[in-house]
């Protein structure tokens, strides 16, 4: 399972954010991890510098093996919270998904 991670140019941090989070996304989905060939991460920050509330998104597409790929989106207030927010709705889909496969 390959993780790449792209942010737009209103986020810092670069590897010191990236590396806790694509740690994080490997092991919330290591369980799907050999249906899933490539899951690529988009982070952005809606309001620039400015603040606001939930406005840090985080898109996940996950493409699965033989299927159509699959994208969740969440929006919080702090990158960290926008990428373990759509990791939740990203299993969720998956299990759906999967499940539906199983059942057949």
């Amino acid at each position: 399972m390959t993780i790449q991670f792209n942010t737009d140019s209103n986020i810092t941090g670069g590897e010191k954010l990236r590396k806790p989070l694509i740690s994080l996304i490997s092991e919330e989905l290591s369980r799907f991890s050999h249906q899933i060939t490539r899951v690529e991460v988009h982070l952005s920050d809606d309001n620039g510098p400015k603040e606001g509330k939930n406005d840090k998104r985080c898109v996940i597409e996950a493409r699965l093996e033989g299927l159509k790929p699959i994208a969740v989106t969440n929006n919080a207030n702090t990158h960290e919270q926008a990428v373990e927010g759509a990791i939740e709705k990203l299993k969720t889909a998956l299990d759906k998904i999967l499940g539906r496969l199983r059942n057949h």
